[in-house]
């Protein structure tokens, strides 16, 4: 099992065809991913080497589903068309769209998440490193030689903590490693995959990843009392920012007291979450849950 991508998943890229989009196309298809098809309005009727496979390039999103059967997105196009492509994606009824592009205006993200949303297919990102399931599928950035199939859920804002602990993790694996992304405005929050590593019989402990700002985590906490009933652990990342200033991710930003790393970490620890001070001891504490889970 796994949550939102599996080894059935079909994926397009739209932006297949510039840099980016072919360089983790690429990586994808070696990952074992299903990537059907491209779009791109320039170049449709068109196909695209990748070593030993030849991917179609498709003039919108619609067609792509219609003649392949495409259910997930990964989006590679610049921040400018990013709008224009998730509504083309949603337009066009796909389930999953997954967003990797960054600096995208907040007043585009907002609109583009709610009418997603409305049309009924989720977002992963924006900004974002995408997500994994190892051994079956892998849609975007995330590498996918550093960890394989395991217990373990993962849900992070960070990219490359994401990808820290998937390798501080790798002899145990995961299920499903989830990047949602550092944007003020997201389209799947980690409530969304605490819900869905909760169900998923094959996740037996979920690893949270924060970071300052906003107020995600502590919404995360309260939902882990009410209805997580897994072992969780979590990682803030964070503790050493001055306040008032954006760290990294755009919605990295702390006012006052209210986002910071220690609320934040207070707030998972009172509802039983163990949480990290460093990756590392993030990694030893999963180990130690597991084990007295056994």
């Amino acid at each position: 099992m796994a949550i939102y991508l599996t080894k059935e998943s079909k994926v397009l890229v739209q932006g297949m065809t510039g840099g980016e989009g072919m360089k983790h196309t690429r990586r994808m298809l070696a990952a074992g991913t299903d990537v059907v098809g491209g779009v791109n309005p320039r170049k449709a009727g068109h196909t695209v080497d990748f070593d030993d496979r030849a991917v179609p390039v498709f003039g919108s999103v619609r067609e792509g589903m219609a003649a392949t059967g495409a259910d997930v997105t990964v989006v590679f196009v610049p921040p400018a068309f990013a709008k224009a492509a998730v509504v083309e994606a949603a337009d066009a009824g796909i389930g999953l769209t997954v967003v990797i592009t960054e600096g995208i205006p907040v007043h585009d993200s907002v609109t583009f998440t709610a009418y997603a949303k409305q049309k009924g297919t989720r977002i992963i990102g924006p900004n974002c490193p995408g997500l994994i399931t190892p051994g079956q599928s892998n849609a975007g950035i995330i590498p996918a030689d550093i960890t394989k199939p395991g217990r373990i859920g993962l849900v992070s804002k960070s990219g490359t903590l994401t990808y820290q602990l998937m390798y501080e993790l790798r002899d145990i694996g995961f299920s499903t490693c989830v990047g949602i992304g550092g944007d003020p405005v997201v389209g799947t929050t980690h409530i969304d995959c605490l819900a869905a590593f909760q169900d998923d019989p094959d996740t037996e402990l979920i690893v949270l990843i924060g970071e300052i700002g906003g107020d995600a985590e502590e919404r995360a906490a309260a939902y882990i009392q009410e209805h997580v009933t897994k072992p969780v652990v979590g990682y803030i990342a964070g503790f050493t920012a001055p306040e008032g200033k954006t760290m990294g991710h755009a919605g990295a930003i702390v006012s006052g007291s209210s986002g910071t790393a220690r609320a934040k970490k207070e707030a998972l620890e009172a509802v039983g979450v163990r949480v990290g001070s460093t990756p590392t001891e993030t990694a030893r504490l999963v180990l130690a849950a597991l084990q007295s889970a056994e």
